[in-house]
């Protein structure tokens, strides 16, 4: 989710649903140990639970950077081991690591040293064409040994030549049942599973092999699928947020954005499937969507007018015409 979950994302996401754990984009060891950390780590308490995402395969640099992130107030520093981008295989990290479980063991170990706050794993089902179970089944076992037991397993191959990210999110094909497996394997382990997962059915069914489901794309597409995530799954008695509700929030989020000097589409472009499906709303994203408008929004009566001109082409209760 590079350049998705942003702190704007998450503040949106967030009033959809207040328990749901949200995750940050991937943040190499790099950019904290020699960037701006404040850009990087920044974030609202009213964001929380969020956890951390990092890239990296030094262990002294995973160390530095999530003892940073615990600083900072992150709940949980997430080693990625799944991304299958050519830019994080030249830092040697992602998912290129499922080949060296020690080396990744190496790093949990490191960081779990030196923070208090769960040290978890996200990774692939296999890499390029090795698909036998034993080589994801030998990857857990030997980070387990090193004390992670919370791992999040995107249930497709990663193909690290000849298939882009987008692809490799698409094409290798979900093997849900190598998840369920490692379930049963090591039962004392939290195993999540996560790919292709767009409804609440689907994550009813995968609840009844793992301990829970990460969503990705969808949560970000169609966005108002969190807003049954509290009650549903978290025992919530509160009323569901409606899209008006998470709306309003946003608006007001966004009003101090531009007042402190931000761009306002730096925000709105994380809202844009708010109404997917709804009639008007694509004349809603359009207004929401428009970057001349966006840039020139510099008060909070500028978002307001922009806000409500978008919301005068919604006809709620009525559906979009596919």
């Amino acid at each position: 989710m590079m350049d998705w979950t942003d702190r704007h994302c998450r503040t949106f996401h967030r009033a959809l649903s207040q328990h749901t754990w949200l995750y940050t984009e991937m943040v190499t060891t790099g950019a904290l140990l020699h960037g701006d950390v404040a850009r990087h780590l920044d974030f609202s308490a009213a964001e929380q639970p969020v956890a951390l995402q990092l890239g990296g395969s030094e262990p002294v640099d995973l160390a530095q950077a999530a003892k940073l992130g615990e600083q900072w107030g992150y709940k949980e520093i997430n080693l990625n081991c799944g991304c299958p981008s050519e830019r994080v295989q030249r830092g040697a990290f992602g998912a290129c690591l499922m080949a060296e479980p020690q080396l990744v063991a190496d790093c949990v170990r490191a960081m779990r040293d030196v923070v208090s706050v769960p040290v978890t794993v996200k990774h692939r089902i296999g890499i390029d064409t090795i698909e036998h179970y034993g080589f994801v089944r030998d990857f857990v076992g030997t980070i387990a040994e090193a004390g992670c037991d919370i791992f999040i397993v995107h249930a497709r191959n990663a193909i690290l030549k000849g298939l882009s990210p987008k692809e490799n999110r698409e094409i290798p094909p979900l093997r849900y049942e190598v998840a369920y497996e490692l379930k049963r394997e090591f039962p004392h382990l939290e195993i999540l599973i996560n790919g292709g997962v767009v409804s609440c059915g689907e994550i009813d069914e995968h609840l009844r092999h793992v301990d829970g489901v990460m969503i990705g794309r969808q949560a970000y597409h169609d966005p108002y699928f969190l807003s049954e995530m509290d009650a549903r799954f978290y025992g919530g008695t509160a009323p569901i947020v409606t899209r008006e509700m998470a709306e309003l929030t946003m608006q007001a989020y966004i009003g101090d954005l531009v007042e402190k000097g931000g761009y306002m589409g730096a925000a709105t472009r994380h809202m844009l499937g708010l109404h997917r499906g709804i009639y008007g709303g694509r004349g809603w994203r359009r207004v929401l969507s428009d970057a001349r408008r966006m840039n020139a929004a510099r008060s909070r009566a500028d978002v307001d007018a922009l806000f409500e001109e978008a919301r005068s082409h919604l006809r709620p209760g009525l559906q979009e015409a596919a």
